[in-house]
């Protein structure tokens, strides 16, 4: 079955048996992506995939507290400038919690409006059978649902039957109450919030379930949990990053001890960046089979990593910022673009369309100003080593600036201030270490590193193997036994040898894969190389790829994997060289 994530058809039909390398990853690459179920395929025995715990359901109410803490404590100091005349104060922090709170309802809610709706003039994509009469029945992929089904006990397609029009009315009454039900919750801020809820309750019926359904509700999870995190990313280092910096820069320039209410808004807002980066970082990895997951430990970890490092880069900033304003102006502009030129030189690969590559640049950024975030695939040690060099220095001229204009010789308090922000940056670079050398999901960091792979209970390797591809690439026409043999082919004299058009360089033999033991079922085939780490699969990024992976999914009688374009086609096309 072939798909197009523009909305092109989709073709259900049994296909040769495909490699054992079906995935459930992600693909990479712009351009058109085309998904399949090719039944029979393989599937990797006795391998129950990952299940939903209790721990991940209390993340999710962390991360719920996380959120309502960070914007409850900044509403109510925002409400207490107002009280106190302090309209420059309140005007500032109720703007940073307003504006982006808008950016992201709107990207949640066109994120919704996608998919929940079809393309005008299209009912969906088409589905038809080859080994059946059916040919062209529509299907719908709104919200997984299900358009299609298989007959008990085969995996042929057959069209739904038509519905009622007692049925069509109370799915159109559904189908109304679910669009006022999002538009009043975006209306209200609360998009993160009930994506969080959602999460939680797909999570938590992919545990009650039976086992092919349990898989279908994960994998539901899996895509609601990257969409919010998304969102919670863009949102803290919009709200909170800003926000933190400013009540600090308000904290140091009054010259007093901070208030209650002040101090509760600062640590939220730190608490939320530190979460918010460990937590995409969680479901990043466990969305991708693979890498290894990352343990509750190292997420933790990870949260006292940047809290540390992003509390001394910020209190920094508030410093210079307090004695400074037109020149911190300065440096935070320049610091964005080079770090978002940086980003860029590194050709990053985490979109579908070149526009939304240049708008994710800038964020990360923006990202940047404040923390380290990976955007490249490979040990990152030597670029982790150069930012926090930079930022070593950076941190030490603003505070320096910033002292130097204090008096030295009665001024104890600037004294703890400088002691605090090189503390705090050191506590930082300390949890970091901890977390590559101890807790990092590849190993420590000295040692060897582990392959990644979702499922450690399956023998043998994991990820795509060598023989993935299963044709040729289309540019390049088979040679037939006859020809090579010297039989007049069009005409051509036999006997005559036919010059070889391409040679193969001499390498290193291939290295045997080892297969582990498999059983029958669907493979979904998509025509697209998979996206390297860390960037999303496509079928996270691709909501229409999305949409059609959920339907198929749920239709197939047995749980199907993702298998992606190898790239080795464009390896084997490095192989030939033309002799002609």
């Amino acid at each position: 079955m072939a798909a197009k994530s523009d909305g092109a058809a989709a073709v259900a039909g049994p296909g040769p048996e495909g490699p054992a390398g079906a995935d459930r990853g992600g693909a990479g690459g712009r351009g058109e992506a085309a998904a399949g179920i090719a039944g029979p395929g393989p599937v990797e025995a006795g391998c129950p995939g990952p299940r939903y715990e209790l721990r991940d359901c209390c993340w999710v109410l962390c991360a719920l507290l996380v959120f309502f803490s960070d914007g409850a404590t900044d509403l109510w100091l925002a409400a207490s400038y107002y009280l106190q005349g302090q309209s420059t104060y309140f005007g500032l922090t109720l703007l940073f919690v307003l504006l982006p709170s808008l950016v992201v309802q709107l990207l949640s809610f066109r994120w919704f409006v996608y998919d929940y709706s079809e393309p005008a003039g299209t009912p969906g994509p088409a589905v038809s059978t080859k080994d059946s009469d059916i040919v062209g029945a529509a299907i719908s992929t709104k919200d997984s649902a299900v358009a299609f089904r298989t007959k008990e006990g085969s995996a042929e397609l057959v069209p739904r039957p038509a519905p009622s029009s007692a049925g069509t009315y109370r799915r159109r009454c559904c189908r109304l109450c679910v669009w006022l039900l999002q538009t009043l919750v975006h209306l209200l801020q609360l998009g993160q919030v009930w994506r969080y809820l959602r999460a939680l309750y797909l999570g938590l019926q992919s545990r009650w379930r039976g086992e092919r359904l349990r898989r279908h509700f994960y994998w539901r999870m899996l895509f609601e949990s990257a969409d919010v995190s998304m969102l919670r990313l863009l949102e803290t280092f919009l709200r909170s990053a800003p926000q933190l910096v400013l009540q600090l820069s308000l904290l140091v320039h009054r010259g007093r001890e901070p208030e209650l209410l002040t101090a509760l808004s600062i640590s939220a807002s730190l608490v939320s960046l530190a979460w918010t980066l460990a937590s995409y970082q969680k479901v990043l990895r466990d969305s991708r089979d693979d890498k290894q997951p990352l343990s509750y430990k190292g997420a933790v970890v990870q949260v006292l990593w940047h809290l540390f490092t992003i509390a001394a880069r910020t209190l920094a900033f508030a410093l210079f910022a307090s004695v400074y304003k037109l020149y911190f102006g300065i440096f935070i502009v320049a610091h964005w673009c080079i770090m978002t030129f940086w980003v860029i030189q590194g050709e990053t690969d985490f979109c579908m369309s070149k526009w939304e590559e240049i708008i994710y640049n800038m964020v990360v950024g923006i990202i940047y100003i404040f923390c380290w975030f990976n955007v490249k695939e490979g040990r990152s040690r030597r670029r982790v080593t150069l930012y926090y060099g930079i930022v070593l220095l950076e941190n030490a001229a603003l505070t320096g600036f910033w002292y130097s204009s204090r008096n030295f010789s009665t001024d104890f308090y600037s004294l703890i201030l400088v002691c605090v922000v090189a503390s705090s940056f050191a506590l930082g670079i300390f949890f970091m270490c901890v977390y590559y050398c101890l807790l990092h999901p590849n190993g420590p960091m000295l040692g060897p590193q582990a392959p990644g792979c979702i499922f450690p209970e399956a023998p043998g390797p994991c990820g795509p193997p060598a023989d993935a591809i299963t044709s040729p690439p289309r540019s390049l026409p088979r040679t037939t036994g006859t020809e090579r043999d010297g039989v007049a082919v069009g005409g051509e004299r036999a006997g005559t040898p036919t010059p070889p058009v391409f040679q193969v360089r001499p390498g290193l033999p291939p290295t045997p894969v080892a297969r582990p033991l498999r059983t029958e079922g669907p493979v979904i085939r998509i025509d697209l190389p998979r996206k390297k780490y860390p960037a999303w699969d496509a079928h996270f990024i691709d909501r229409r790829l999305r949409k059609t992976i959920l339907a198929l999914e749920y239709s197939s009688p047995a749980t199907p994997r993702l298998q992606y374009r190898s790239m080795g086609t464009s390896q084997e096309l490095l192989e030939y060289e033309t002799t002609v």
